[in-house]
C-alpha cells in the first residue's frame, strides 16, 4: 500500500507541476488557452489556478499538507469537470472522472511516510 502511495504522490506532484507550468505558459501552449477560454476561464483565473496548483504539487509531499493537498486538488478537478459540463462539453468532464479518483484513494491510502 506505501509502495502504490508513492506511485499516486509522484504521479500527483508530476501532473500538478505540468499543468501549473503550462497554464502559466498558455502563449506557447494555444491550444490549452482555448480550451481555457472555452471553459470560460480568463488568463488572471488561469494564473491563480497555475499557482495553486503547483503548491498543490510542492503540498503533496508533505504528511503534514497531505490531506488538504488531496483535498484541493480534488475540488479543482470537480470545478473543471463543472466548467467543462456548463460549457457543453462532455467528453472532457468524462476524462477528468479518472483523475479525480487519484487524490480520493490518495485520502485513503494515507501519506506513505506519516508516524
Amino acid at each position: 500500500m506505501k509502495i502504490l502511495s508513492g506511485v499516486l504522490i509522484l504521479l500527483t506532484a508530476f501532473l500538478s507541476f505540468k499543468h501549473g507550468w503550462d497554464g502559466l505558459h498558455m502563449d506557447a501552449h494555444p491550444e490549452q488557452a482555448k480550451m481555457m477560454e472555452g471553459l470560460g476561464i480568463g488568463k488572471t483565473s488561469a494564473v491563480v489556478f497555475s499557482i495553486v496548483t503547483i503548491a498543490v504539487g510542492i503540498m503533496i509531499f508533505f504528511p503534514q499538507t497531505f490531506f488538504l493537498a488531496n483535498l484541493i486538488n480534488a475540488v479543482s478537478i470537480l470545478i473543471i469537470m463543472a466548467l467543462s459540463l456548463r460549457a457543453g462539453n462532455i467528453k472532457t468532464a468524462l476524462i477528468e472522472i479518472p483523475f479525480l479518483l487519484i487524490p480520493l484513494v490518495l485520502i485513503f491510502l494515507g501519506h506513505p511516510f506519516k508516524k
